[in-house]
C-alpha cells in the first residue's frame, strides 16, 4: 500500500535537508510512496505546526523543526 508523505516547510535549507532524506531512503529501500512538498503558510497552520520543517505521514505528524536521520525516517515508513 502507498504511503503518503508531507514535508511541510516554506524552503528553508531544513525544509531542503529534510526533503532529501525523505527522497533518499524512499528511493533507496524501494518504498512505495507519494511525496509532497507543501510551501503554501495557510496549508502548514492547518496542520497546527508552528515549527518547520515537519514530516506528515499518512496524515500523521511524525516530526517537527528538524531533520531526522535516514534511519529514523525508514522506521516510521515500515
Amino acid at each position: 500500500m502507498s504511503k503518503t508523505i508531507k514535508i511541510l516547510g516554506t524552503g528553508c535549507p531544513k525544509c531542503q535537508s529534510l526533503t532529501g532524506v525523505v527522497k533518499d531512503v524512499v528511493s533507496e529501500n524501494n518504498i512505495d510512496a507519494t511525496i509532497e512538498k507543501v510551501e503554501d503558510i495557510m496549508e502548514i497552520m492547518r496542520y497546527n505546526v508552528m515549527t518547520t520543517p515537519a514530516l506528515v505521514i499518512d496524515d500523521v505528524i511524525t516530526i517537527k523543526g528538524r531533520v531526522p536521520s535516514k534511519e529514523e525516517v525508514l522506521a516510521l515508513l515500515n
